[in-house]
C-alpha cells in the first residue's frame, strides 16, 4: 500500500454513512474526526462529506452552525469529498428538491435527487475512472443523483451509461455512487494523494 501522510480528515457526522467512510480513511493512515460543530472544523486538513438525505443533512448543517464555516473553508480551497448526498449538497444545481433546499454550489454541476430510483433499484457497476491505477472500480449506487449537466469548469473523471459519476473541480471530488461501501480504498487513497503527496 502506498504511504499516505497522517492528516487530519474530517468526516461530516450529521447523518448518513460518515462510519464506513472513516474506517476507510483510517485505514489509509489518516487522521480521523467526526464533523458536528463548528468547533470540529478547526485545523482540517481535508473533510468528507458522506451519503445520507440531502434535504435532512441540509437541515442539519444549518441548525449546527456548520454552514457558514464549511461555505468560507470551501471557498479558502479545503479538499472535499463529497459522496451521493455530499455531491448534491456540492453541486451547483439541485432538481426535484424541496423548495427550501441549498447546496455549497462548489462544484458546476446540475444534479437530479434520486435520479437512479429508490432503495430497490440500487445496483453495482464497472467503472474505468481516469488517473486510478488497476482493475475497474466496483462503484455501489444506492438511491443515487444523476448528473444532468456538467460545465465547463468541472472535470469528468467517470461515467456510467454515458452519464458522469465522478468529477472533479479544483478542490472538491464528487462521486454519485458510495466508494466507502466498494471494498476498494483506491478511490479514498487518490484523494488524499493528490491533495497531500507532491508528485503524484
Amino acid at each position: 500500500m502506498d504511504p499516505v501522510p497522517h492528516r487530519r480528515v474530517g468526516v461530516l457526522a450529521l447523518q448518513g454513512a460518515f462510519a464506513a467512510h472513516a474506517r476507510v480513511l483510517a485505514e489509509l493512515g489518516a487522521r480521523t474526526r467526526e464533523v458536528r460543530t463548528p468547533l470540529d472544523l478547526v485545523d482540517l486538513d481535508a473533510l468528507v462529506m458522506p451519503g445520507g438525505e440531502s434535504t435532512t443533512m441540509a437541515k442539519l448543517l444549518d441548525s449546527s452552525g456548520l454552514r457558514e464555516p464549511l461555505a468560507k473553508l470551501l471557498e479558502d480551497g479545503l479538499p472535499v469529498f463529497g459522496t451521493c448526498a455530499g455531491m448534491i449538497m456540492l453541486a451547483t444545481r439541485v432538481l426535484d428538491g424541496r423548495p427550501d433546499q441549498w447546496s455549497f454550489g462548489a462544484v458546476d454541476l446540475a444534479v437530479r435527487r434520486n435520479g437512479y430510483g429508490r432503495q430497490v433499484d440500487s445496483f453495482e457497476a464497472e467503472l474505468s475512472i481516469t488517473g486510478l491505477d488497476g482493475p475497474a472500480f466496483p462503484a455501489v449506487f444506492i438511491r443515487a443523483p444523476k448528473v444532468v449537466d456538467v460545465g465547463p469548469a468541472a472535470e469528468v473523471l467517470a461515467t456510467h451509461d454515458d452519464v458522469p459519476v465522478l468529477v472533479r473541480q479544483a478542490n472538491v471530488l464528487v462521486a454519485s455512487f458510495h466508494p466507502e461501501l466498494a471494498g476498494d480504498a483506491r478511490l479514498h487513497r487518490r484523494f488524499l494523494q493528490r491533495h497531500f503527496l507532491q508528485g503524484v
